[in-house]
């Protein structure tokens, strides 16, 4: 949508542009908005499919308009999760990820200990929890983990 600055009989009307140019701004920004949310799923133990799967997951997060952050596709790429330090970094930097979301997604039946930390910390900050299967349907139902 493009505001012409003239009215339909040809005038030029300075008011209406202006209104109506502000209305084509304010509705672009909706449509470029994506709020940030925050991947929760397993990591260790079959790494090689936990990493398939939190990487379909941040699909998932795209594809429904959202930017994902997943620290657990991340982090292990410069830190080794086997060294109980680094892990301990790796999760501290996760924290600080979740604050700057507007959500945390977790995905999968099983919940890992990493991902329970994580849990008890979205609930501790109040953050919005969403759960999902491994097939990225919304359950809204869940069992206190």
């Amino acid at each position: 949508m493009s505001v012409d600055k003239f009215n339909s009989e040809g005038y030029y009307d300075p008011t209406a542009y202006e209104a109506m140019s502000t209305v084509e701004k304010e509705e672009r920004a909706l449509r470029a908005f994506r709020p940030i949310v925050y991947i929760c799923s397993p990591y260790a133990g079959e790494i090689e499919k936990n990493v398939k799967a939190a990487q379909e997951y941040s699909r998932f997060a795209v594809e429904k308009g959202y930017i994902p952050i997943a620290p657990h596709l991340l982090f292990p790429q410069f830190l080794n999760d086997a060294n109980p330090k680094e892990r301990q970094l790796g999760l501290f930097f996760g924290n600080a990820l979740m604050s700057k979301c507007s959500e945390v997604w977790v995905f999968g039946s099983r919940i890992s200990a990493g991902m329970k930390a994580e849990i008890n910390r979205a609930k501790w900050k109040n953050y919005r929890l969403r759960y999902f299967t491994e097939t990225c349907e919304e359950v809204h139902h869940v069992c206190n983990n």
